[in-house]
């Protein structure tokens, strides 16, 4: 078996690690529940929201591929199966079946500040000790919180 090392110290692969490995699972997550919501919307939105839902996914798996090859390129093995992500996600469960527009949206509102806030308490770890993974979370805030904001817009008023 070929190892990858890094040139990191420990201590700082231990907390890269960490924020890495809890990032991917969210991402994972976030990327099956807007999924689930976009398979199961229905209302008067269901077309904007319908498509919004395909943006969120995108999102997620472009940035789950960047964060796991970050923590292979130091290498630490990413976990991306599905009970790790079941077992360590920080998104709260979704309803099953069909979800009114107005519900989908609220879902992946919370969906999306859940992932948000987790990993802005990694950034407050990461970037002390290693801003290179830190500037990959800072541009995955940066997109989570632009679709954040735009479905929270779907249901200001």
């Amino acid at each position: 078996m070929y190892a990858i090392k890094s040139t990191l110290p420990d201590a700082t692969l231990k907390i890269v690690g960490e924020a890495l490995q809890g990032a991917l699972v969210d991402l994972i997550d976030l990327s099956l529940v807007a999924k689930q919501t976009h398979w199961n919307i229905v209302g008067a939105r269901f077309r904007s929201v319908h498509l919004q839902l395909d943006e969120v996914v995108e999102t997620a798996r472009s940035h789950s591929d960047t964060v796991a090859e970050r923590a292979a390129a130091l290498g630490l093995s990413p976990d991306g199966r599905a009970t790790t992500v079941a077992a360590r996600t920080g998104i709260p469960a979704i309803a099953e079946g069909w979800q009114k527009d107005d519900e989908a949206i609220r879902t992946m509102v919370d969906a999306l500040g859940a992932v948000i806030l987790r990993t802005r308490e990694r950034l407050d770890e990461v970037g002390p000790v290693d801003t290179v993974t830190e500037d990959v979370l800072i541009q995955l805030t940066k997109e989570l919180e632009k679709h954040h904001w735009m479905f929270q817009a779907e249901n200001a008023g």
